[in-house]
């Protein structure tokens, strides 16, 4: 059984951050964990965005021939990126459960380097946003207390990785399996930096699967002091002319919503700068979307429908369409004016936005209702992801609109405090693949 040498001076990982530049602060920050626990081998894997691999980062200095690529690497430089697809292993274990896996040596065999050595993979996630594993090989066993700790330092590891990630784009590179056109570069600006967010009284989680000529979708969520604000839109077209309708409207819901407006307010700002745009621009852009807030005080959800597919929720085992008034998409008349339903909410409830790339005609063979009944117990993070990937599959990896998705869990506890262990809530999670 090997002992930590217990890391108490969180300041020296604070001082090993920002020793190193950022694109060298989390394999410093690695490194200094790695003493700490006498690993004998180190590594940040980050969350591929795809959401269904990791990716390991590495930096491979060039010294006269490069060397050929491993299989699932790419390289840039002198930074390589390589692949690890989920596969119902270990690592889509510790993601999926949010608990640390300990493996024996005889998992390492595959690199001779690491034969022998057991193998700690510990979540890295910030308020239930998963954002990829500490990975760690020691010589022998750790006993319980030390994985818990290596637990805790991997929490930490998320907020160097949160702090350096704005300074550069080596994240995002090495997130990135696949190239990026324009619209979707614009499109993904537009979404909310992280994915997942978990309070005491609420879980959130959108996922967005962008069809190839990117079809204007985003969602959108902040949290204020008495309030949570959602928002599930879907611009007119595609491409470059969709993102960029999309754009406006999520830039308007923003701005109305930060200058403490009401939720009817933000929809007529929506609309106005939506329908000035599509002048200036002499197009008839429009864009239908989902925009509500949750009173956390009371669980009343206020939301105004533009246009939109009607949201489910599901109390228990009832599976129901909200029954909202429904007015104009945004940006279609300078005079629509809009009206909101209210639903209150009760601990237990789970709200589920669509965007209607989910109901295409070439993902129409998907039950949504019967998934939904069925993964009841996924967290909201596995939900939106498992729908993605049902609608990919139906439409044979080649979909014909963004399929989008924003899941809301309501637990009504407001008032108490987040059962939270490193980053993420047990009780929460979902439960292992068998």
């Amino acid at each position: 059984m090997t002992r930590s040498r217990r890391l108490t001076d969180v300041g020296r990982v604070l001082e090993a951050a920002e020793a190193d530049s950022p694109l060298e602060a989390v394999s410093g920050v690695a490194r200094e964990l790695g003493l700490a626990f006498d690993a004998v081998a180190v590594s940040f894997l980050i969350a591929d965005l795809s959401g269904r691999a990791l990716v390991r980062l590495a930096h491979v200095p060039v010294t006269g021939h490069p060397g050929s690529l491993s299989t699932g690497e790419r390289r840039d430089d002198e930074e390589s990126a390589t692949v690890l697809p989920f596969d119902g292993g270990p690592e889509e274990q510790a993601v999926r459960t949010q608990t640390a896996q300990v493996l024996p040596p005889h998992g390492a065999e595959m690199d001779p380097d690491l034969a022998g050595l057991w193998r700690i993979l510990a979540p890295v996630t910030e308020r239930g946003e998963s954002i990829g594993l500490l990975e760690l090989y020691l010589p022998v066993e750790p006993e319980r207390d030390v994985v818990a700790e290596v637990s805790q330092v991997a929490h930490l590891l998320a907020f160097v990785v949160i702090a350096n990630r704005r300074h550069t784009d080596l994240f995002e590179w090495g997130q990135r399996s696949r190239p990026f056109s324009l619209s979707a570069e614009i499109q993904q600006r537009l979404l909310p930096e992280a994915r997942t967010c978990e309070a005491a009284a609420f879980t959130v989680a959108g996922w967005l699967e962008p069809a190839a000529s990117i079809g204007g979708d985003t969602f959108d969520y902040s949290l204020a002091r008495d309030l949570l604000h959602l928002s599930l839109t879907d611009a007119m077209g595609h491409g470059v002319d969709a993102a960029l309708s999309a754009t406006t409207c999520v830039g308007g819901l923003r701005g109305a919503r930060r200058r403490g407006m009401s939720l009817l307010d933000q929809a007529m700002v929506a609309n106005e700068v939506l329908f000035e745009h599509a002048v200036s621009a002499a197009g008839e852009d429009f864009v239908t979307g989902l925009i509500g807030r949750v009173e956390l005080s009371s669980g009343a959800l206020e939301i105004v429908n533009a246009g939109h597919v009607v949201p489910y929720l599901l109390r228990g085992s009832a599976l129901t369409a909200l029954d909202l008034r429904v007015d104009l998409p945004f940006g279609m008349f300078a005079d629509t004016t809009y009206g909101s339903t209210t639903v209150t909410l009760e601990p237990g409830d789970r709200v589920v936005f669509l965007t209607d790339g989910m109901l295409e005609r070439n993902v129409s063979s998907i039950d949504i209702a019967g998934a939904l009944k069925a993964n009841a117990d996924l967290h909201p993070r596995e939900l939106v992801r498992a729908l993605a990937d049902s609608a990919l599959a139906a439409a044979g990896h080649a979909l014909e609109d963004d399929a989008t998705v924003l899941c809301l869990d309501w637990h009504g506890m407001r008032d108490e405090s987040r059962a939270s262990v490193s980053g993420a809530d047990p009780s929460r999670a979902s439960s292992p693949l068998t």
